[in-house]
């Protein structure tokens, strides 16, 4: 099983008064009327410090009657146990099956009572993987996930999804009940026509309409379990699910909601008003609730493409007042990227490292387009990418495939083992190496990077899709190998070529200096000799600040 997007334990870092949560995980949605081509679109970076970077892939099957299936929890492999399963799953390609429903997680915890349930079997990582097995649409995965959990239990922690198919995008939030209870409290919203919605371990989901079933689904408890709990005595109607089972602290501002609002202002013109509560500063009204929040849901100026959306989660808070490229710690080359741990403390003040979507430990990340308009197998594309999503390539892979290429496949590599062929491992070195002349290596990376996408957006759309369609009316079987073949090749081909970029990056800024080119080639003098290297040095700005701190030291004595 594999290590997933927690909120690394839900460990809280108790600071002089400061709670700062140490969040992982970034979810957007993206409904029809939303995006350029009537697509539907949810994004996932399942971000861990220890988590391996694979392309899942479970073929469709049919079982015996009787059968039963093993659970096992898909944080840490234990086995919970064994439920009926059912005569015949769907294949399921990373988070996205053979019918375009797609599943996206983040962790948020919640309160701490209800984080163990004696018994539970189902965590939320089988909840999410037996649903995309066993689901057609969206709204029959929310069904069969709450009814896994109310039959079964809920062995996890607060949890909201994203759920999408080719019609309709939901955000979905979820509570354990605790001892002594079976099963859990949640609300499923289903986000209208045109807006764009997001979360980012810190639910969203506040007041909810009681009595709009084709809209709001909940579970019939939610309410009356917080009030028989002490946590809520007000109307229904006022009831807030977001505030009442994880009420909102600074690190779920800071740290959590601050993510939602950077790719809110990227598409909205009019969220900049928003800054100061993502920076943390929180109103509260009755019972403690936050009052300052932001939409659930918001319509952008302007359509969005799949391309759009696969930049909208490389984000450090660029122009923004917490923009990670703008302060000292990014170093002389500008490193939009802070280590661990996150909080920090000097002369008894208590500061922050900025969470954003795009962060160093991202072990996986997707972009799962639904498309109406044509038949599933075709429909849906699984864009996969691995670690880093400013340094990554989003690949095109069909849900309707039935194999997936050997660099991104399950069991090559891992996290202590290194392979060479291995596309988690080609990235992470690309990343890696960068981080140390970022300034001047992400624009190379950036390069190669929009050169791929771009070429893979514009073939699937204009080739593979057309292709694929014409098959696929006179032979379904085909069509799927086609597009298999598709999928195994371009994945194989992007980390063929990252490993090619790796090496000129290597060779280009080793030790410090920066090789001259022309012509699309290393210069030489001509006897196969390197001509001096550039040496730009440090920007003036750090060399001051050099001076500020050890000027005496190092000041020439004439």
């Amino acid at each position: 099983m594999k290590k997933n997007c927690l909120v690394l334990g839900l460990t809280l870092v108790i600071l002089a008064g400061l709670n700062f949560q140490a969040s992982a995980c970034t979810n957007f949605i993206f409904t029809k009327g939303a995006t350029v081509d009537g697509s539907v679109m949810i994004t996932y970076t399942a971000d861990s410090h220890t988590l391996y970077g694979e392309l899942y892939y479970k073929p469709a099957k049919d079982y015996p009657a009787g059968a039963m299936v093993d659970v096992y929890e898909w944080d840490t492999g234990k086995h919970m146990g064994k439920i009926p399963q059912v005569r015949h799953t769907y294949s399921v390609v990373g988070n996205m099956n053979e019918h375009q429903v797609a599943i996206g997680e983040t962790t948020y915890g919640g309160r701490e009572e209800l984080f163990h349930q004696k018994g539970a079997i189902i965590d939320y990582g089988s909840m999410m993987y037996m649903a995309m097995q066993r689901a057609k649409t969206a709204r029959e995965a929310i069904k069969v996930m709450t009814g896994l959990v109310a039959q079964y239990g809920y062995a996890s922690e607060g949890e909201s999804m994203s759920v999408s198919d080719a019609n309709e995008a939901w955000i979905f939030e979820i509570n354990g009940k605790g001892e002594g209870q079976t099963g859990a409290v949640w609300v499923a919203r289903r986000i209208p026509d045109g807006y764009v919605c997001a979360h980012a371990n810190q639910p969203r989901i506040t007041q909810f309409p009681l009595n709009d079933p084709e809209n709001c689904l909940y579970s019939p408890d939610v309410i009356t379990f917080a009030r028989a709990k002490g946590w809520f005595d007000g109307k229904d109607e006022e009831f807030s699910f977001s505030d009442t089972y994880a009420p909102l602290t600074f690190s779920g501002a800071r740290a959590c909601e601050a993510r939602v609002f950077a790719m809110f202002n990227r598409v909205n013109s009019k969220m900049g008003q928003y800054e100061g509560y993502a920076m943390g500063n929180i109103q509260r009204g009755k019972w403690d609730y936050a009052t300052n929040r932001m939409p659930l849901w918001i319509l952008p100026d302007k359509k969005i493409s799949a391309h759009d959306v696969m930049e909208l989660t490389r984000d450090h808070y660029e122009g923004t007042k917490m923009d990670m490229t703008k302060d000292i710690g990014a170093g002389p080359f500008t490193s939009p990227y802070r280590w661990r741990p996150m909080t920090w403390k000097v002369d008894s003040v208590d500061y922050v490292h900025e969470r954003a979507s795009s962060t160093q430990q991202t072990g996986f990340v997707f972009v799962a387009q639904s498309r109406s308009q044509f038949p599933d197998p075709i429909g849906g594309i699984f864009w996969f990418g691995v670690d880093d999503t400013f340094t990554t390539v989003f690949n095109p892979m069909y849900c309707g495939i039935t194999q997936i290429p050997h660099s991104y496949a399950e069991g090559n590599g891992t996290i202590l083992k290194y392979s060479a062929t291995s596309a988690w491992w080609t990235f992470n070195f690309v990343a890696n190496w960068a981080y140390t002349r970022y300034s001047y290596m992400i624009k190379d990376i950036q390069k190669v990077q929009r050169e791929l996408e771009l070429k893979y957006t514009d073939e699937t759309v204009n080739k593979i899709d057309k292709a694929a369609l014409a098959l696929y009316k006179t032979d379904k079987t085909k069509a799927r190998a086609y597009l298999t073949n598709y999928s195994v090749k371009t994945g194989d081909a992007t980390v063929a070529r990252w490993k090619t970029l790796g090496e000129y990056l290597l060779v280009k800024y080793i030790d410090g200096n920066i090789k001259k080119e022309k012509d699309g080639k290393f210069e030489d003098n001509g006897t196969g000799q390197a001509v001096m290297p550039s040496q730009p040095g440090y920007p003036e700005w750090w060399l001051k600040e050099i001076v500020r701190e050890h000027g005496d030291v190092v000041k020439q004595i004439k």
